[in-house]
């Protein structure tokens, strides 16, 4: 296998392609929007996990010149009462410190360090179609154009095309919360320098941290039914401040003061997610990143795992024998993983305890497997080997 089709650039497929190019492979990524800046609205979290995996893949520089760090995590009730104050993730390595940026910041800064190192991204390229056959895969494009490799990576997030060329029946579905996301810099929070603050209000879950600039980005998670489809499409910023405002204005949090100084830096969101067992493969094609696994914004992990993900399928391309058994390993390694984050970031956002049987994969696992110079697949039958006795 040589040549890999990439279908989307947002975070998943742009690391999946400087991952797989590190690891000999030729990648080419195919992005349907015209530019770089996709969902420039929302911000995220890169978790400490996260910014391990970008560090194997040699971008830490280009993502930590975006954003700003966040070393420790506050917590507060609806009254202010701050409840706890800790060390966040690794905080002690540079390069491990979570990091809070802008979801558009973050895809620019991957697509031009994919663009150095001379991976083809092209933008505008809509996914019509998959074609697998025996001795290839072909994308065929809205545009007419088509391209084909020995393998197509599907990247394509929540309402991934290429997940419906191999798994039709499976939708995303709503996760029981709505999720606003906004930024001001007309109102000083209280807080600490890189401390993300998380308050626990009685009628939505609100958390921000400041940038060392002074801006503010928060968020508000809030339970209920789903909102209907033309409000979630029309709405407009003065909208959702009302809609949010008397929900925060119950408590004496600085969250309602936030929101109402956010102009028109406010978006909303369903919180989605896909459901476990989903199928990820077939033939040629696999699913990685939302496409395969999104899961609610709960726990904050979306973007961390994506990055994962495009290591660990790297590793199994370079280190298995052939493509049926890289793919089968590289599901094996993470459909724990993520399908776990999907469970307890689900049960978060809809109030719902995860058993405490529930087991979660272990960070030592987890960063034996990033680590680039390790054998993958080496590894992996000397683990089947000890399992059963042999």
């Amino acid at each position: 296998m040589a040549r890999v089709l990439v279908i989307g650039g947002g975070i998943a497929g742009t690391a999946a392609a400087l991952a797989l190019h590190k690891a000999g492979f030729e990648a080419e990524v195919h992005e349907a929007h015209p530019d770089s800046a996709e969902d420039v609205g929302a911000f995220l979290t890169l978790a400490s996990n996260g910014m391990r995996a970008l560090a194997q893949l040699d971008a830490s520089a280009v993502v930590t010149a975006v954003g700003f760090p966040l070393t420790s995590l506050r917590v507060m009730d609806d009254t202010g009462t701050e409840m706890a104050h800790a060390p966040m993730g690794e905080a002690s390595d540079p390069l491990l410190r979570y990091r809070c940026l802008r979801r558009g910041d973050l895809n620019t800064a991957l697509q031009a360090e994919a663009a150095r190192r001379g991976i083809t991204v092209r933008h505008g390229a809509r996914l019509a179609s998959v074609e697998d056959g025996p001795d290839g895969v072909t994308a065929r494009f809205a545009d007419g154009t088509a391209a084909t490799g020995d393998l197509l990576i599907g990247a394509d997030g929540l309402n991934s095309a290429v997940r419906q060329s191999i798994s039709p029946g499976t939708r995303p579905f709503y996760a029981g919360q709505y999720v606003f996301y906004g930024y001001t810099r007309a109102a000083s929070a209280p807080g600490t320098d890189a401390c993300i603050t998380m308050v626990r209000g009685s009628g939505a879950a609100f958390g921000y941290a400041v940038s060392p600039d002074g801006e503010t980005y928060w968020f508000a998670r809030v339970t209920g039914g789903p909102l209907p489809a033309e409000e979630l499409a029309q709405g407009t910023p003065a909208h959702w401040r009302d809609l949010l405002l008397p929900l925060l204005r119950k408590d004496t949090t600085p969250a309602a003061g936030l929101v109402a100084a956010t102009g028109d830096d406010l978006m909303v969101t369903h919180a989605t997610e896909i459901p476990t067992g989903t199928q990820w493969r077939s033939g040629r094609t696999l699913l990685i990143g939302d496409a395969a696994h999104a899961a609610s914004p709960a726990t904050g992990q979306g973007a961390s795992m994506a990055l994962e993900d495009a290591v660990v399928l790297a590793k199994s391309l370079r280190d298995a024998p052939d493509t049926d058994a890289a793919l089968a390993l590289y599901e094996t390694l993470r459909r724990p993983r993520v399908e776990h984050n999907i469970t307890v970031s689900g049960n978060i956002s809809r109030g719902t305890p995860t058993p405490s049987a529930a087991a979660r994969p272990s960070d030592e696992d987890l960063v034996r497997i990033l680590e680039w110079g390790g054998d993958l697949w080496a590894e992996h039958q000397l683990e089947k080997g000890q399992r059963f006795g042999i």
